[in-house]
């Protein structure tokens, strides 16, 4: 398996740079924990990116950055940020081509653009850093099967505390 992460630069709509990139993160954020978002009307979705900001210190405190990532144009993406004031960084990846780099596939191909339920499932990916840009590696992938599959924060922190202990690569899907 190839763990080398697609690097990728995207329009960020809430805290940190912008235009975003897992470079442009500071030197002792050693993870990148990447939520790819179904889209702008997932309800999932947003009491997801919630309950992030809430726990965005538990996150930091295991030099991780959450990053939410949703398939929809920056207005879109802009309209989350005035509704949460996220305190972490919100993607738009529009052409959901970051998505489709990092395998979050939209199911049933037509169906899935026509129907919400049949399109884009929710996926979490970390990224190890290792102390520089030229090791990004995917080191923990979690590709949901519904809009409720998701892993929770405490299992996230608690697989960051893993790998930041051992280092070993993690998949889960569920």
């Amino acid at each position: 398996m190839d763990t080398t992460a697609p690097e990728f630069s995207l329009p960020n709509a809430a805290a940190g740079p912008d235009p975003f990139s897992v470079a442009h993160l500071p030197p002792e954020t050693r993870f990148a924990v990447l939520f790819f978002q179904r889209d702008h009307y997932c309800t999932n979705c947003r009491n997801q990116v919630q309950e992030i900001a809430d726990r965005v210190e538990a996150f930091r405190a295991r030099d991780a950055e959450p990053v939410s990532v949703v398939p929809e144009p920056l207005d879109r993406v802009e309209q989350w940020q005035a509704e949460y004031d996220l305190p972490y960084p919100l993607l738009a990846d529009a052409d959901a081509s970051v998505g489709d780099a990092y395998d979050q596939p939209v199911r049933f191909s037509l169906l899935g653009a026509l129907s919400d339920f049949l399109g884009r499932m929710p996926q979490v990916v970390i990224l190890d850093r290792n102390g520089s840009e030229a090791n990004l590696e995917v080191v923990y992938t979690y590709s949901s099967d519904s809009t409720f599959d998701r892993p929770s924060i405490d299992e996230l922190l608690a697989t960051l505390d893993d790998l930041a202990a051992d280092g070993e690569t993690t998949s889960a899907d569920g």
